[in-house]
């Protein structure tokens, strides 16, 4: 057995958790800052990433009846303020352009010409400009349901932004439907939790904790909203997905009406979710460790990477034979319905930095073949989940026929760390004091890392969500799973029949 004694990233978890993200994600090449202030470029590994998060979506939605299609990127402001708070909750987020045309000045600079009518917001969401196709396309309940979604880009403007958690520009999907009843339209609001729970969860292996947003903190304009949190390696809540209940208000607003089977007029009932590229945030902070980042195999850009290692034509003549003989092995293999990917990486470059490379860039396995390798009939194979970074020596006849059970075994292996985490680090809490001492930093030169989540007893008053704000904590969700019981309210101590999750977050 191999093994390597250092750690790639500069900055640790322990250390600067902050530093350390951003480190994984330069080192791993899955983004960088743009010369647009708030804005990202993803790099090759990282869009990739997001491609076959969008494949394994796609085909969830489409499983359960959506279709794609595309809205225009430009929203009327207009449009915007036919629904009060939905204006409220995004107009201090807004880009929006008010001029559609450029000419130059007398000195030759560029200034914006031909002011327009109407200004047009750069969409934050698309609930307003959807709901007036909508309205255009329903007469009939036979109308009914719409289930659509799109695949887009948005801008929110951000004044303190963090790559792939909160940036200017993102991207996302966003599923918006109509129904003919309100009972359908709940229905297609759980439906949609289910599936980003079943995706965070058997995909990304994210466990989460699905539930309820409190009144303060549902979507603008939304009746209910829905959310799945999970827990970071700080211990902090990243928010992974949101399922809105809009009920009749923005049909209402866009004017979305049918004739019922009993010939009367009505507003149909809608609602929206979606998910971002925070997700890759999410798969980050969830499963990277000190030397790069990790990747769950469902969702790896390549799931086997393998470093030939010669000195001469001859010896990479022999080492080739293997290697092509384990590409055209693997190239027949499918793990969980999507062809196994391969790569070869032949570079000119060190043999440590070639290593080290793809270590960083958490590819689930990697392959080394050399000459004293082909003398002994083995290959040395590295598992990505395995902390140690330890070398198993084994022959490619053993390597390819365990194949697909280990990468089922890292991806559950990487769920079940996950789900330990989150299990060890949250507790039910009854006492304030024990309740703020959980929420204090454990090291004050990494303020990052505190408790966990606090399940704990809320009486349902704002002003006991506000004063949690106060150590910058907030209630994630409801969990659909919390049970009643009599409680105390931790912040004011008055009577309380279900616990919330409290905790900090991204």
């Amino acid at each position: 057995m191999g093994n390597f004694k250092r750690t790639a990233m500069q900055k640790t978890r322990d250390a600067n958790y902050s530093q350390w993200y951003l480190e994984v994600i330069r080192e791993a090449e899955l983004a960088e800052n743009s010369d647009v202030r708030g804005c990202m470029v993803i790099k090759p590994w990282g869009y990739t990433i997001w491609e076959n998060m969008q494949k394994e979506l796609d085909d969830m939605f489409k499983e359960t009846g959506h279709i794609n299609a595309y809205f225009p990127l430009f929203i009327p402001l207009s449009y915007l303020q036919k629904e009060a708070d939905h204006v409220d909750g995004f107009a201090k987020e807004c880009a929006v352009v008010t001029h559609h045309r450029l000419t130059q000045n007398e000195d030759g600079k560029l200034i914006p010409d031909g002011k327009l009518d109407e200004p047009l917001v750069v969409r934050p969401t698309s609930e307003t400009i959807i709901g007036e196709s909508y309205a255009k396309w329903v007469n009939s309940y036979r109308d009914l349901p719409i289930l659509i979604n799109q695949w887009a880009n948005v801008v929110r403007w951000e004044m303190r932004t963090r790559l792939f958690l909160r940036t200017t520009e993102f991207l996302w999907q966003e599923g918006h439907t109509a129904h003919a009843t309100e009972k359908e339209a709940v229905d297609e609001t759980f439906k949609m939790l289910q599936v980003y729970k079943t995706f965070a969860e058997e995909v990304l292996a994210i466990p989460v904790i699905e539930g309820e947003k409190t009144e303060s903190e549902r979507f603008p304009g939304a009746l209910a909203t829905y959310s799945i949190e999970a827990m970071m390696q700080d211990k902090k809540a990243l928010q992974s997905g949101t399922s809105h209940f809009l009920g009749q208000k923005f049909a209402k607003a866009s004017k979305i009406k049918f004739q019922s089977k009993e010939g009367k007029e009505e507003f149909a009932w809608t609602t929206s979710w979606g998910v971002s590229t925070r997700l890759i945030g999410a798969l980050i902070m969830t499963h990277a460790d000190d030397n790069g980042m990790v990747i769950p195999p469902r969702i790896a850009p390549a799931h086997i990477v393998v470093l030939p290692i010669y000195k001469n034509d001859e010896e990479r003549e022999k080492i080739f034979a293997v290697v092509n003989e384990i590409k055209e092995k693997v190239s027949k293999l499918r793990f969980h319905e999507r062809k196994l990917v391969i790569k070869i990486d032949d570079r000119d470059i060190k043999g440590g930095e070639k290593n080290w490379h793809w270590i960083k860039k958490g590819a689930p396995i990697k392959v080394e073949i050399g000459p004293k390798d082909l003398e002994k009939g083995t290959i040395a194979v590295l598992r990505r989940d395995e902390p140690e970074l330890k070398k198993s020596f084994i022959s490619v006849e053993e390597f390819m026929s365990n194949l697909i059970n280990t990468l089922d075994d890292i991806q559950n292996n990487l769920y079940n760390k996950a789900k330990k985490l989150m299990t060890d680090n949250t507790r039910n809490i009854d006492n304030y004091d024990e309740f703020v001492e959980f929420f204090t930093p454990e090291n004050k030169n990494n303020p990052e890392i505190h408790g966990g989540f606090a399940n704990s007893h809320w009486c349902g008053a704002s002003e006991c969500e506000d004063k949690a704000k106060e150590f910058k904590v907030t209630i994630r969700n409801i969990p659909s799973s919390a049970k009643e019981e009599d409680g105390k309210c931790i912040i004011c101590g008055k009577e309380s029949k279900k616990r919330v999750i409290f905790a900090k977050s991204y």
